[in-house]
């Protein structure tokens, strides 16, 4: 398949997923980057241009992500800094999924500029999280000491983070859950008691929880969890989403690898939180934070026995 036609199909508005044009761009990489790259260029050009069935500049980011290409990384981050509405309309769930992943994918290993998107409160603020898992990642595959990591999130619990409640707070609980980070734990408590972490979106209880299965159980968990892997097959990544199973019955249409969530239609709104890959358990039902304290002061439990 020529180049002229991989482009043609990959920009088709259709609901089924182009494998043989994914499959060609992967044979002809070396003339085909500069052309995902422009398909990212144009959109970041002319986002309202972008019509709600392209997936062009989705499937540019993956592939892109697959051949570790780190010219893609700013085009990324340019993306998440457009107007909130504009970021998700132009990716979708894949803000809350797969974005941390594509970033680790692109980076080359440098944590800098995922840091500066962690902290820049004009960035989309579900991206700012996937960005966190981005650095957890770095972690899983290497890259990265688990104690520089953790050493970077204590500094945003201690000051480099805006002390008000938003989405990057309750991703920054979990991947300091994700990593053990027993360190952090008096850090992750203050910020529940300020309520900077939403408990309705992770509870105190379930990041204690998870940390105290301790950091020797990290590498194993990272190994069974794919969604701290980085993109190695953007037909394994992409082709069992839901947006392409509504073809022709009799097309043969790979599934999800196992124990893996079923990604949404990366246009879906609103976006759903992903599913944390360390499966929690409660002891018992759990206690909202403005509940009556269950103790019969009267207070709220925040204020009483959930202090």
């Amino acid at each position: 398949m020529e180049t002229a036609e991989i482009l043609s199909q990959l920009k088709a508005p259709t609901g089924e997923f182009q494998r043989a044009a994914v499959e060609a761009a992967v044979e002809r990489r070396e003339e085909i980057v500069p052309e995902l790259l422009r398909i990212l260029d144009e959109a970041l050009a002319r986002p309202a241009e972008v019509s709600d069935d392209s997936f062009a500049h989705i499937y540019a980011m993956f592939l892109l992500a697959q051949f570790r290409e780190v010219r893609a990384f700013p085009l990324f981050v340019r993306f998440v800094l457009l107007p909130g509405v504009t970021a998700h309309s132009l990716l979708g769930e894949t803000l809350a999924g797969g974005f941390g992943k594509l970033l680790a994918s692109v980076c080359g290993g440098e944590v800098e500029g995922i840091q500066s998107l962690i902290e820049n409160e004009n960035a989309e603020e579900y991206a700012r999280g996937s960005a966190l898992n981005g650095l957890v990642t770095l972690v899983a595959t290497g890259q990265k000491s688990r104690e520089e990591i953790v050493s970077y999130f204590a500094r945003l619990f201690r000051g480099q983070l805006v002390r008000e409640p938003a989405q990057v707070w309750n991703e920054l609980a979990m991947c300091s859950a994700h990593l053990c980070a027993e360190e952090l734990i008096d850090d992750i408590e203050q910020a529940y008691l300020e309520e900077l972490i939403d408990d309705s979106y992770v509870g105190l209880d379930e990041i204690e929880s998870a940390i105290a299965h301790g950091k020797d159980s990290v590498p194993a968990r990272f190994a069974r969890d794919p969604n701290f892997h980085l993109v190695e097959d953007t037909i394994q990544e992409m082709e069992w989403w839901a947006c392409f199973q509504d073809v022709e019955p009799s097309k043969t249409k790979s599934v999800p690898p196992p124990d893996v969530p079923v990604m949404p239609y990366p246009r879906a709104a609103p976006i759903a939180p992903p599913a944390p890959p360390v499966q929690f358990e409660r002891p018992h039902s759990k206690i909202g934070r403005n509940e009556p304290c269950p103790c019969g002061s009267g207070k709220k439990y925040k204020k009483c026995c959930g202090a």
